[in-house]
């Protein structure tokens, strides 16, 4: 139990940006140095983990409320820092410098905090906890990812069908227009052929992403009438670095790999192999495992604490925080992943 305390440093991003708020100045971009500073640091000193938990470990971290405990926090402690944010930008006044270092800070934490606990847990079953990733995208106005990532994304991952999957050679900025777009309407289409099967109609409160745009620019105009118009711009501005950062997160798991596609036209089942994998100790801690991805795709109902590790997934270089600000250098990353890429022609993995 006492080694499982590791997962708290999670929490050492929302603690960042309270001392961004607090002292201001360069510390206004505490979170940012941090998550992109500091933990890239850490990833390279601290020897990465291959160990996966036994059989008897497994059984105990599932019966371990801990663990969802983590996870149950993350939407309110966002939204006590959102509230925060809007509070002081409105309230205070601060050099330019300081409302954009404080914008990219608190966006890096909605990106760790809401939109990667939100996917972990809108993988869960219970209805509850399917409420809290809802609640969890809400402020970064992404809350169709919850139908495209199940939905769409894991059905897809790593085919020509996919969105969220980075072709081979192709650059981070193009994959945020690609991407963003497509699974924007990747999206309505999956809501389309859900009510479509339950002979329900389209306009109608049925159609979740009807709703999801509802409640979105409620809550725009929700901040905007408490706090004022003027804040508008930082709410937009903190939504946009979350979704960036997930965007990044997105072009890393699954860059240049591919599916085989069979003689009955479907493509082979969602293996280890198709998604890149980093078993970096830092990384893996602050993004709860996210970073053990391979096993995700494999068996997405798998809870974090108990993803694993496996042999035949092909390996970052670094961990995210390091890979992620690679990426975003495309000669860079391009020169340093193509050559990771498995050849096999009987696997037929590269996403040309």
């Amino acid at each position: 139990m006492i080694k499982d305390l590791k997962y708290l440093s999670a929490y050492l991003l929302p603690l960042s940006f309270l001392l961004a708020l607090a002292w201001g100045g360069i510390w206004s971009w505490a979170s940012v140095i941090l998550a992109f500073g500091i933990f890239p640091i850490l990833d390279a000193i601290l020897p990465a983990s291959t160990q996966n938990p036994s059989a008897e470990e497994e059984v105990a971290r599932l019966s371990n409320r801990f663990f969802d405990l983590l996870l149950y926090l993350c939407p309110p402690i966002c939204y006590v820092l959102i509230g925060l944010f809007f509070y002081t930008i409105s309230q205070q006044e601060l050099l330019l410098s300081e409302k954009v270092g404080l914008t990219f800070s608190l966006g890096v934490v909605l990106g760790a905090l809401g939109i990667n606990v939100s996917h972990e847990l809108g993988h869960r079953a219970d209805k509850k906890e399917q409420f809290l990733a809802k609640m969890g995208l809400l402020p970064v106005l992404y809350m169709h990812f919850f139908i495209e990532h199940n939905r769409g994304h894991h059905k897809q991952v790593s085919t020509p069908l996919d969105p969220a999957t980075a072709k081979k050679g192709e650059w981070v900025y193009l994959f945020f227009v690609r991407s963003i777009i497509g699974q924007y309407f990747s999206a309505w289409n999956l809501e389309k052929e859900r009510l479509a099967k339950k002979e329900m109609k389209f306009w109608s409160r049925e159609n979740e992403m009807i709703r999801f745009q509802i409640y979105q620019l409620s809550y725009l105009g929700l901040i905007s009438w408490v706090f004022g118009w003027q804040i508008l711009p930082y709410a937009l501005g903190i939504a946009l670095i979350a979704v960036l950062l997930l965007e990044t997160i997105n072009y890393i798991e699954h860059y240049g790999l591919r599916r085989k596609k069979m003689e009955n036209g479907r493509y082979e089942r969602v293996l280890p192999k198709h998604s890149w994998n980093s078993d970096h100790e830092m990384g893996r801690i602050v993004l709860f495992e996210l970073t053990r991805h391979s096993d995700h795709h494999y068996l997405a109902s798998r809870k974090y604490q108990v993803l694993r590790h496996m042999d035949e997934s092909p390996q970052l270089p670094t961990g995210y925080p390091g890979s992620m600000l690679m990426a975003l250098v495309p000669p860079l990353w391009i020169w340093l992943m193509n050559k990771r890429i498995p050849t096999n022609p009987d696997t037929n993995l590269q996403m040309q």
